[in-house]
């Protein structure tokens, strides 16, 4: 479907132009560079560059406070309110701006694999690369299903529209979602993720009122057996979720829901930093087709990406439709999870590399969402730091983190599903004293809990944080298991664990009053006199 197919007045807009109406991705990224907003590389991928945002800008982004979601959403600093009235004057301002572009470019999608909790949305564009990003990331309907299509919720892009000292907001960038009126501002920022995390945001309010729980994490199955892995950035989320012997469900949102767990996106958007194809081969492989999506990727003369490079950015990015992936389930679901699995990289050395928890235990390390940077990954960062993340993507989550956890906690009992919290960072000592876990033994105690092999075996309680440690897991070395034998020093090691102990209580203290007096309890406790 071409120029002129449909009507943006519905939307106020009074385009004079050209309005290109889904556009498959191969004829948008054509487009692309012959409008200049990107370059091919060698392989014919699309190059493009978001400028002085490669990231998204949370100080940046507002939610409408309006009386149909007022009490849902959990104010602060993470969710900003803003009045309708700021809404209505941006609003204004981005329609007459979009309206006078000699081109528009529009994508009709979906957002969720499970057709009967899909949420069905409009994307409107002033750049052909950022159209072909979300259609690259929604789900694609069929023709039949756009012939029904009716959007919940609209997207306006204008990224090279900036917000100015009289509107009022934090800068030139804006995100503003109106709930009530099934809307999304985008302004100021040519970084193409804000589109995807705000509709994201946008299914994190609306799934739960539905007993659906949405999901920041990737998911695999092997057809029998489910599994869903949380982490932050650097934990090895997309990593250890990509097996040969399990099928990709998707690398980043799903839901939970009636049928099973269903993946949000119709793609994936991947951090490339230090890509290589001996250690991510398909994540590799998608570098070099026509359709992918590099944005802020440093080229040599020929054209070749060089993913070393972060001379842009830190967070190098890659679009590509989940198509992309050979190993993958062909309809992007799957089936309840037999198994939780939260991800951390804990660089005090203290977390064992694999624990079992309780279902109140899951909710406790759920809604902590803990990591730590290590030296060297921010300026100014000497020493390990932790990094608490409520539900593992708080800037995304407008309710109360004990919501989600709550119906995580249901979830996993209903389904008879074992949370494990697996630690990918350092053992025997912290960073800069420790090593990290080796890859191939946190594989090993994965398959093993994944395959079963963890459901007999003798368990150990930790006294400070309550999880049980296994005594033993097939091809791990025992003492691997028990961070303190790994410790040349137990003095140390009990000092350190009572610090990072006492850092997860200090953070839960802010969540403590929207979650059950069990998961409260869950909290760990220091043992030094």
């Amino acid at each position: 479907m071409g120029s002129q197919f449909g009507d943006l007045s519905v939307h106020g807009l009074n385009c004079a132009g050209n309005i290109h109406w889904n556009l498959p991705v191969e004829e948008l990224v054509e487009m692309a560079v012959s409008r200049q907003e990107g370059i091919y590389s060698a392989h014919k991928a699309l190059v493009t560059e978001t400028g002085e945002r490669t990231g998204r800008s949370p100080n940046d982004k507002f939610i409408v406070d309006e009386p149909t979601t007022n009490s849902d959403v959990n104010w602060g600093d993470v969710n900003i309110s803003t009045d309708l009235a700021t809404f209505n004057k941006m609003r204004a301002k981005v329609i007459e701006y979009l309206s006078k572009r000699e081109d528009l470019f529009v994508q009709d999608l979906y957002c969720g694999a499970d057709m009967s909790e899909a949420l069905s949305i409009r994307v409107i564009n002033q750049n052909a690369w950022h159209n072909a990003f979300a259609r690259n990331m929604f789900i694609r309907p069929t023709i039949e299903q756009l012939a029904q299509h009716e959007p919940e919720f609209t997207v306006y892009h204008a990224p090279h529209f900036e917000a100015g000292p009289e509107d009022g907001l934090n800068s030139e960038c804006f995100v503003i979602v109106n709930y009530q009126a099934g809307e999304v501002l985008i302004g100021g920022t040519k970084y193409a993720g804000e589109i995807k995390k705000s509709i994201f945001s946008v299914m994190n309010l609306i799934l739960p009122k539905k007993g659906i729980l949405p999901m920041h994490c990737s998911a695999n199955t092997n057809g029998e057996n489910t599994a869903v892995f949380f982490g932050l950035s650097g934990t090895g989320k997309t990593t250890l979720s990509a097996d040969p012997k399990r099928a990709l469900i998707g690398d980043d949102e799903h839901g939970w829901g009636a049928n099973g767990v269903f993946n949000f996106e119709g793609g994936c958007y991947a951090k490339l930093i230090d890509l290589s194809e001996e250690d991510e081969p398909e994540i590799f492989g998608t570098t070099r087709k026509f359709g992918s999506i590099l944005e802020n990727i440093v080229m040599d003369e020929n054209g070749i990406p060089d993913f070393h490079d972060t001379s842009k950015t830190q967070n190098t990015r890659g679009s590509y439709p989940i198509e992309f992936i050979d190993n993958r389930t062909k309809d992007s679901t799957g089936g309840h999870p037999q198994n939780v699995i939260f991800l951390t990289c804990d660089a005090f050395g203290v977390l064992p590399p694999i624990s079992r928890l309780t279902p109140e235990q899951a909710a406790y390390h759920f809604i902590s969402g803990y990591t730590a940077k290590v030296a060297g990954t921010e300026v100014g960062v000497k020493e390990p730091q932790a990094t608490f993340s409520a539900c593992f993507g708080e800037p995304f989550m407008p309710m109360h983190p004990g919501v989600y956890a709550d119906l995580l906690s249901k979830k996993m009992e209903e389904h008879k599903a074992t949370a494990w919290l697996i630690n990918t960072g350092w053992s025997g000592g912290p960073y800069g004293v420790g090593n990290r876990m080796k890859i191939k033994y946190t594989r090993a105690m994965l398959n093993a809990a994944l395959d079963g092999d963890l459901d007999d075996v003798s368990y150990i309680v930790d006294d400070r944080f309550g999880f049980e440690i296994p005594e033993t897991c097939p091809n791990v070395p025992s003492e691997v298991l028990q961070p303190i034998h790994t410790w040349g020093d137990s003095d140390s090691y009990n000092k350190t664990a009572d610090n990072l102990a006492k850092m997860f209580v200090d953070n839960f203290k802010r969540y403590e009053a929207g979650v059950s007096d069990a998961v409260n309890a869950s909290s760990p406790r220091t043992l030094a006199n």
